[in-house]
């Protein structure tokens, strides 16, 4: 009797430490996420090491092209690790949902922070990080005065004047979705035709080469996203060129936007924790962080932007949802192909 208490003493103490171990497996379990990323790491881990410093939560993180993190997360399926998926272009989060790869988050801090036409309808993703797409011109060529819409840039005063990058950049196709949503497609391929009889070369393969031709005299404008502006100045401050926001008299609707940004895998194992660093990074405090890093635009708007970013001038943004960016991709890809535009 008494070895047998003895036993059962000792099987009681065993089960009691396990149930400690599991409880502090567990807690440590939950002081961690793990975000798959198409950021670059030098962009990304600021964020990441400033949220571990003021949370102690530890943000384990992969980093690859947008492509291939869609196809993993679809691959893992239910036993995937990650809890956050961050990517750029609504176009690659809007196809994330597609797969079923992402899930609702209901959040009052997301959708303060966050304005309406920036972040997913029924709130599977969120825009972290603005980025337009303008046009950019040579400033000893080109007067600002004679620039005035993206519609404009099929003008014929511009022919062979024009440079442009390859419609396999999903930021063009993004563009022309959204032209396509405003336009209707066939106002959109008329313009995109006029686009490419005005081409003063093949489309380029970069927005950093395309705004090289700009300054090199091979062309006089470009489209491209702000960031790479921001990035080649800093390099070369010297070179003839500058930004210019079109569409914006009142009757139009403004400058195409698109985002970075980021949504909860639909199996996060750690889905609390994740909300509220998605919440943190929507945040005042960590809005200027995301952004500076990429030279891009806050997405909340109660936050300025990095000083070198505000003295491009301020300018009114397209209120379409970029949800369309997305939806209208293939839609564009199809028109792009029969405007000759490659």
């Amino acid at each position: 009797m008494d070895k047998c208490l003895s036993f059962l003493h000792r099987f009681s103490g065993i089960l009691a430490a396990t149930a400690m171990l599991t409880v502090a497996m567990t807690t440590y379990a939950a002081n961690e996420i793990v975000v798959y990323t198409a950021r670059n790491e030098q962009l990304i881990k600021p964020l990441f090491d400033a949220y571990t410093k003021e949370t102690g939560t530890s943000i384990k993180f992969l980093t690859d092209k947008e492509g291939a993190l869609l196809q993993k997360l679809k691959a893992e399926g239910a036993n995937t690790p990650a809890d956050m998926l961050i990517t750029v272009d609504a176009g690659n989060l809007w196809q994330a949902t597609k797969l079923g790869l992402l899930q609702p988050v209901q959040s009052q801090t997301l959708l303060d922070n966050i304005p309406a036409h920036l972040r997913d309808p029924a709130n599977q993703w969120f825009g972290l990080s603005v980025r337009a797409r303008t046009i950019i011109y040579n400033k000893d060529k080109v007067k600002p005065a004679a620039l005035s819409t993206y519609e404009d840039l099929g003008n014929p005063k511009w022919k062979g004047r024009l440079c442009l990058r390859t419609s396999k950049s999903v930021y063009n196709q993004s563009l022309v979705a959204m032209m396509i949503q405003e336009y209707g497609e066939p106002k959109t391929e008329q313009i995109m035709k006029s686009w490419v009889a005005n081409l003063a070369t093949s489309p380029i393969s970069d927005d950093a080469r395309a705004m090289a031709a700009v300054a090199a005299g091979q062309c006089d404008i470009t489209v491209v996203n702000t960031y790479y502006f921001g990035g080649l100045m800093k390099k070369k401050p010297n070179l003839p060129l500058a930004i210019f926001w079109p569409n914006q008299d009142t009757k139009d609707s403004g400058v195409h936007v698109n985002i970075s940004g980021a949504g909860i895998t639909r199996h996060a194992k750690h889905q609390a924790e994740a909300v509220k660093f998605l919440e943190w990074l929507s945040s005042e405090k960590a809005q200027n962080l995301f952004a500076d890093v990429n030279m891009e635009y806050p997405v909340n708007p109660k936050v300025k932007p990095d000083a070198a970013v505000a003295a491009w001038g301020e300018f009114k943004q397209n209120p379409l949802n970029v949800v369309k960016a997305g939806e209208l991709q293939t839609a564009a890809v199809k028109l792009m192909d029969r405007a000759r535009y490659k």
